[in-house]
């Protein structure tokens, strides 16, 4: 039985990442104009690392649930629950991510996301890099509310 979504969830975000250099890997670099953005922008990323994000389309809805004891750590266990949801439910690749819940203050920090894609299927989506797990390594985070300035910085093992 097919899902039913409203216009509001079919609409597509505008992309805010790029893919920097990185010897061996690949750096995810994604904004906003919230750090809930930024985050979001960057799994978006990952999931175009992988396929053609605009191939993707809208059939199904899951949701992924993240903590962390600060920020990297938040941004760590978020992405690599993307990461697990596309490998067992089955390949799942997401064309939007909406953060429900996103508590980044107190001794838990945590994320609640609906992930909204459909199943990866060989000659309909091209078939792009496999992402292996993400890093630590040079991991970065500039949330600066008072300066408007909301980017991420993730290196992923491809």
């Amino acid at each position: 039985m097919a899902e039913e979504f409203t216009k509001e969830e079919l609409v597509l975000p505008p992309c805010k990442y790029e893919y920097l250099d990185h010897t061996a890997d690949v750096q995810l670099h994604a904004w906003g104009n919230s750090l809930k953005e930024a985050f979001e922008q960057c799994g978006l990323a990952m999931f175009g690392y992988m396929t053609e994000i605009d191939t993707v389309e809208i059939k199904q809805c899951s949701e992924i649930e993240a903590t962390g004891s600060d920020l990297e750590n938040l941004l760590f266990h978020y992405l690599d629950e993307l990461l697990f949801l596309f490998s067992c439910e089955p390949f799942l690749i997401c064309s939007k991510l909406t953060i429900t819940e996103f508590v980044t203050e107190g001794e838990e920090m945590r994320i609640k996301c609906k992930c909204y894609g459909e199943e990866f299927v060989i000659g309909k989506h091209p078939q792009g890099t496999e992402v292996k797990a993400i890093t630590y390594s040079a991991m970065q985070i500039v949330n600066e509310p008072e300066k408007n300035q909301f980017e991420v910085f993730v290196i992923i093992d491809i």
